[in-house]
């Protein structure tokens, strides 16, 4: 078993956003659920390991993400399946998604994922970044124009360049000093479209085994910062 090392490399910040929007009861819920020995077979087409079989800085992991957002994400069930790649998914997705530098903000990086996602009809990314984009954007409905067609959605300037550069690298366009210039010109710089064009690649990685793992969506991202949490809705943040 790996050691406390990889806790603090392998902790998915990103989904703390979920601990104050979680409803009364999900947690006691799905920790049952994840506890069984047999998985709903709709989280994957591949065998999840029971929790007790994990090495020990996974389960950290999953517990930790669980006990913050009020459900386990199905996408660390599915990647559990082997947790060398389970590492090193989750070291790059922290690093590109929870980085604090740069000109990118975390809704940003969502609306790349869901846009790029979208093209590549994950269903999975589509719905759960969409999910994250409206908890960090406070717009409840930008992320599903988006997810229908990014041209006609209600985007600034600097989002539209922005998104067309993410799929110009996800459908393998020849990137040309051209694609640059349109960044530069609403306030991106070179290191900003290395952060755009690392996301979109990324994501045709992750879109691309949610599709042959068959990895389905939460129920619980459907309708995560569509309408605002009463004042007085308790939970730890």
């Amino acid at each position: 078993m790996a050691g406390s090392g990889h806790l603090k490399l392998l902790r998915p910040a990103a989904f703390s956003m979920f601990a104050p929007l979680r409803p009364a009861g999900v947690r006691a819920a799905v920790k049952a659920t994840f506890c069984t020995t047999a998985p709903p077979p709709s989280i994957s087409r591949y065998p999840v390991p029971p929790k007790k079989d994990l090495p020990e800085d996974i389960a950290a992991v999953m517990e930790e993400v669980e006990t913050k957002g009020g459900f386990l994400p199905n996408v660390f069930k599915a990647l559990s399946h082997r947790p060398a790649e389970f590492r090193t998914f989750f070291a790059y997705y922290n690093e590109l998604m929870n980085k604090e530098t740069g000109g990118l903000t975390k809704a940003d990086r969502e609306l790349i994922v869901v846009t790029t996602s979208m093209h590549n009809q994950c269903l999975y990314c589509v719905v759960s970044h969409s999910a994250l984009h409206r908890i960090y954007s406070k717009k409840p409905t930008l992320a599903d124009q988006v997810a229908v067609n990014y041209q006609n959605a209600e985007l600034s300037p600097r989002e539209l360049a922005m998104l067309d550069f993410a799929l110009a690298v996800c459908r393998s366009d020849t990137i040309t000093d051209q694609h640059f210039r349109s960044l530069e010109e609403v306030g991106f710089d070179r290191e900003d479209a290395w952060d755009i064009g690392a996301i979109a690649a990324f994501f045709a990685l992750s879109n691309r085994m949610a599709h042959v793992t068959d990895m389905r969506p939460n129920v619980e991202f459907y309708t995560l910062g569509r309408v605002a949490r009463p004042k007085g809705d308790g939970g730890s943040k």
